[in-house]
């Protein structure tokens, strides 16, 4: 049986069931439903061939070329859906909520699948579900504190004591600064980090405050969607004022592990922010394998940096908490504390 259903009536009603996206490789890899198999009806090169078709020539001859590049793969498109769905229950999309996928699904159809569902709209309309979904009203708690404050670290503790948490710096891939990218798997797209980002917060309930980490709108190469980052801006920023040493000793942890030539190529690309004398002093103490001083020089940049955007957010929204410590538990039950006695009020 094949039933036609919105986008976020399948999410709120079926959750837990596989999708195929039917897109070409390409399309699939530029963003898609997280989750979701690709089983491409065309290849990239085929795709294309049947586009140009269509504009420079006919419908009629693009749909024949496209049977002729589909029918040698409708026993392999059988398999493949099984592997996803052996239950024969599953949900199919490609772009539009076109042809591409209603042949698929029929094709599923004849050869027994007992559930399929054609999500109306395809791809397109889950990416404005998406954006729509982030306009809705959060409770949001952002922590924030200069560099090295161990915030990641925080949210992690934060989550084990029963609270929500997104980590947008972990869905991204990236810690944000120069240096983020160290030790991290690849960035995902623009539009896959919006999509996981999506799939991140919809679990959650947003009746409860969901603790973000305060971020910039761009995360090493990615963006997260507009209407999250104002959000975030507009609401109670908890910042934690951990002593420089501290953080500086914490980056060393983190950091000093890496090569120092990709630690001398990070702090290069931040000279002009850094200045001249800062940058040459940072990169000596570097060859010293003096960390903690490439660290305390770096800070006077970022502190400087994060200060000034804290100084455009509403201050009566500001509420900082000093903390003596870097221990990541310890720290979290403290701000636990310091946010429900600045919540009654």
């Amino acid at each position: 049986m094949i039933t036609e259903i919105s986008v976020s009536d399948f999410f709120n009603r079926h959750i837990g069931v596989p999708i195929i996206d039917v897109r070409s490789p390409g399309e699939h890899e530029k963003g898609h439903i997280p989750g979701a198999k690709n089983i491409p009806l065309f290849t990239n090169e085929e795709r294309a061939e049947v586009g140009t078709m269509y504009v420079q020539i006919s419908r009629e001859d693009a749909l024949e070329l496209a049977y002729k590049f589909v029918n040698p793969k409708l026993d392999w498109f059988g398999e493949e859906s099984l592997k996803v769905a052996p239950e024969k229950v599953v949900a199919v999309h490609c772009w539009r909520g076109g042809m591409r996928s209603r042949s698929f699904a029929e094709h599923l159809d004849a050869r027994g699948f007992s559930q399929v569902y054609l999500l109306q709209g395809g791809y397109k309309a889950y990416r404005n579900f998406m954006l729509d979904y982030f306009e809705s009203p959060f409770r949001l708690r952002i922590l924030g504190g200069y560099t090295g404050s161990g915030k990641t670290y925080i949210l992690k503790e934060l989550q084990e004591m029963g609270e929500q948490v997104v980590d947008l710096e972990g869905v991204a891939n990236h810690k944000g600064s120069v240096f983020g990218g160290f030790g991290e798997a690849s960035q995902p797209t623009v539009e896959q980090y919006e999509n996981n980002l999506l799939a991140a917060f919809w679990p959650l309930d947003l009746n409860v405050p969901i603790w973000l980490e305060d971020e910039s709108h761009r995360i090493g190469k990615v963006t997260m969607p507009l209407a999250l980052y104002r959000k975030i801006r507009e609401q109670r920023l908890y910042f934690i004022d951990v002593p420089k040493e501290l953080r500086a000793k914490h980056l060393v942890g983190e950091y000093a592990v890496h090569e120092k030539e990709d630690l001398a190529r990070a702090i290069n690309s931040i000279h002009k922010r850094l200045g001249g004398q800062s940058t040459m002093l940072a990169l000596e103490h570097l060859e010293k394998n003096e960390f903690f001083e490439v660290a305390m020089l770096t800070l006077q940049f970022y502190d400087k940096a994060y200060h000034k955007g804290m100084s455009k957010r509403d201050q009566e929204k500001v509420f900082s908490l000093e903390l003596t410590g870097i221990d990541p538990a310890s720290n979290a039950r403290e701000i636990l504390q310091f946010v429900q006695e600045n919540e009654r009020d």
